[in-house]
């Protein structure tokens, strides 16, 4: 069964050419809601190189089909799974699709950008409308040859039959179809009929990354390309005086040493937005032959470095956060009712303070970006989450135009929120415009971990009434460093279940740059918000689970609009979560512990088990259970949510980060405690089966973790935990001697 759709784009917007080397048809389209009207396709086509967009269809005559990603591959899988989706609806053979990845294009497409896992969701109705656009097409150009109506034509896998029981391949009516018009409805599929979504497909990259050839932004070379490292302020706080490069210059490979940051302070007086992104400081560039030699010749620079501005460590940016919790300088989310009245009027009250670090990123592949700036274009290559940001900021660094930047991506060795902010690519711009040659920065470990963006730390004070027997008032306040809670976070669970609900939020402005940490803002908060729900189910002596359930009964998210959860697919995770981790049914050497939550639109509940090892709780298991609607590509959503697992589970017992004096105190792994594979527990991972368009996946699964184990280890231990990382408080793992049993 098909559904009918209307088309909600313009016809220039799908692009169409027989002149193709081969005989084959070009066919793009604009992945996202439509493209701009001003946006005039060429005449034609054939005079331009493909990659000259960065979001179509290729058929060859043989019937092969190149399909092209737009968003930034980060590891999320979206340059399998949003071809997966085109390739459905055009009814191909996912053998004979080719996928490569597509170039920034400002004028043609919207939301090319890796971040808050959107890009499935914000694509999932135009990627399905390019599809099948594109074989309505090639069917009507099937049916005008056999002289038939197309509604008598069947389409399977590249090949059209019609009732007579003739075939044609797309291959043999690609050119006559580029004659036809565009339709104006097409069919989409009913998800039944799905052959290529629902299937678990290996990752399009999988032979390159295991083989090793070039993928990465570090893989990146071009003719003439020089390497460059900064030298980079040692803290926060501050500013250049004066260096002696010397030494530097007489080591091996070392080409030329260069001062920049006059451009980047340019740029930060005209948009002081990304002031807090940036150090406005002049630093040092080593350009050499290679990065080793960049690496080592940085080292042999003599700097001197003076104050510019407030020097903060870890025990100044915790009283700044105390000032807020205990104060009334706060922003208000959301409020629902009088919390005040209710308090005064409550049998009892539960009040929690929660805190977490600040949290470096540590992707893989460090930080790197390639620059060429020449008259004609300004050229980038390289990772980066937000393509388009980064274009808009170069081009008004270098007063250029905007249509003069091109910007190629490559394949991420991991993102967490780190690249969204393109920092490296600022540097990698101005110092190819200084240098007059390609290059590209690479960062060291030290240079990210130690003067880097970072999760910002953060406090929460929870607080809440209870009245006969019922939780009456809700209030949640936070504190944090720069960065406020998002709005729509006031408007998750639990509002909408209490009457009277507050959700106040404050920050301390700190010259430590922070941003966006995977789950952003809900990596630590729904560890606080679950525990403090155990916590209050055991003061008013109801179980656990169904006082969460007796809540969600309470939602009435129609009348309330504001509210971004369902209540009704909240429970229906937190049932089947239930059932599938034999819930309240294990022997009693396993401690469980539970949690639901929603976040980037997905709702997600799970149980950690916990059991004594030598006197120590550790976590055994973790189930997962996960409404995201469709799945697309069943093996790369469980990647997906294995792994949002397993980080939260290594953050909240491990990660730890301070300052002393601006700096970082971990610059390297050797100070800075990630999870290792013999600590990683299992992880049962289960899908709610829908047909609901899908949600965010990327990063859901990891907020919950911290939580499920607080809420286990308080089972084992009989301690509440209101720090992270866990183990930074070990004294309160320690299982009390009559139930240590192994």
């Amino acid at each position: 069964m098909s559904s009918k759709t209307n088309i909600t784009f313009s016809r220039r917007a799908f692009m169409r050419t027989s002149s193709l080397a081969g005989g084959g048809m070009l066919i793009g389209f604009n992945l996202f809601q439509a493209c701009k009207p001003k946006a005039e396709p060429p005449v034609d086509l054939s005079q331009l190189n493909y990659n000259d967009f960065n979001a179509f269809i290729k058929i060859a005559d043989n019937g092969a089909v190149t399909i092209f990603s737009p968003n930034p591959e980060i590891g999320q899988g979206v340059k399998t799974s949003m071809p997966m989706i085109i390739a459905e609806e055009l009814d191909v053979a996912w053998q004979d699709v080719y996928v490569e990845q597509g170039i920034l294009d400002t004028e043609n497409y919207q939301r090319q950008v890796a971040g808050g896992s959107q890009s499935i969701r914000f694509g999932w109705d135009a990627l399905r409308q390019t599809g099948a656009t594109a074989k309505q097409m090639l069917v009507n150009a099937a049916a005008a040859r056999w002289g038939v109506d197309a509604s008598e034509c069947t389409v399977s896998e590249g090949v059209i039959t019609n009732a007579a029981g003739e075939t044609l391949g797309y291959g043999d009516v690609v050119n006559e179809a580029t004659q036809l018009e565009v339709p104006e409805d097409v069919a989409l599929k009913d998800p039944k009929d799905y052959k290529i979504m629902g299937q678990s497909k290996v990752n399009v990259d999988i032979d390159k990354i295991t083989t090793g050839k070039p993928l990465f932004g570090l893989d990146y070379k071009a003719d003439g390309m020089v390497y460059a490292a900064l030298v980079r302020p040692p803290a926060f706080g501050k500013k250049l005086v004066s260096y002696d490069d010397s030494k530097a210059r007489t080591m091996s490979g070392v080409i030329d040493i260069v001062k920049i940051g006059e451009k980047v302070r340019a740029l930060l007086e005209k948009d002081p937005s990304f002031g807090s992104k940036i150090s406005s400081s002049d630093k040092i560039a080593v350009i050499a032959e290679s990065t080793w030699q960049a690496f080592k010749a940085k080292e042999a620079i003599e700097t001197v470095w003076e104050d510019d501005t407030t020097i903060e460590s870890t025990a100044d940016h915790d009283k700044e956060l105390n000032k807020i919790l205990d104060g009334n300088n706060f922003n208000t989310m959301r409020s629902d009712g009088d919390v005040n009245k209710a308090f005064a009027e409550a049998d009892e009250i539960l009040e929690r303070t929660y805190e977490s670090p600040f949290l470096p990123h540590n992707c893989m592949e460090p930080m790197n970006f390639y620059a060429n700036v020449t008259d004609e274009k300004v050229h980038l290559v390289g990772p980066i989450q937000t393509p388009a940001w980064k274009a808009g900021l170069v081009a008004n660094m270098l007063d250029r135009e905007e249509k003069d930047i091109l910007l190629e991506m490559t394949r991420m060795g991991g993102g967490f929120g780190r690249r969204l902010y393109g920092d490296f690519v600022i540097e990698a711009a101005e110092l190819a415009a200084t240098i007059n040659k390609p290059v590209k920065v690479v960062f060291t470990r030290e240079d990210d971990m130690g003067i880097g963006i970072y999760r910002p730390a953060i406090k929460y004070r929870i607080k809440a009434g209870i009245k006969d027997g019922q939780i009456t008032a809700y209030h949640l306040k936070e504190a944090a460093i720069n960065d406020g809670m998002y709005g729509l976070i006031p408007n998750f669970f639990p509002a909408g279940a209490i009457d009277n609900y507050q959700v106040d939020s404050g920050a301390h402005d700190s010259n430590v740059t922070t941003g966006a940490w995977r789950a952003p803002y809900t990596n630590f908060l729904a560890s606080a918000e679950q525990s403090f729900f155990d916590e209050l189910a055991e003061l008013m002596e109801v179980d656990k689970i169904q006082l969460r359930l007796d809540l969600l009964d309470k939602v009435d998210a129609a009348a309330d609009e504001r509210i971004q959860y369902s209540p009704e697919r909240m429970k229906e995770v937190i049932k089947v979560a239930v059932d599938k981790s034999g819930w309240g049914t294990k022997p009693s050497s396993v401690y469980q512990g539970f949690v639901n939550y929603y976040c980037h639109n997905s709702h997600v509940a799970q149980v950690a088990d916990v059991e004594i090892v030598d006197g120590d709780p550790v976590v055994k298991k973790i189930t997962c259970v996960v409404d995201c609607g469709i799945v697309v590509n069943p093996s790369g959503a469980e990647n997906q949510a294995e792994g949002g697992v397993i980080d939260g589970v290594g953050h909240t017992m491990y990660g730890d980060f301070a300052f002393e004096g601006g700096q970082g105190h971990a610059q390297n792994f050797d100070r800075y405690r990630l999870i290792r594979m013999k600590e990683v527990p299992e992880v049962e991972t289960h899908f709610i089966q829908n047909e609901l368009s899908p949600t965010g996946l990327g990063e859901p699964t990891l907020p919950p973790a911290g939580g499920a184990i607080a809420n286990a280890f308080s089972a084992a231990t009989g301690n509440r935990y209101y720090q992270q990382p866990l183990m930074k408080n070990p004294e309160l793992l320690k299982v009390p001697e009559k139930e240590v049993i192994g």
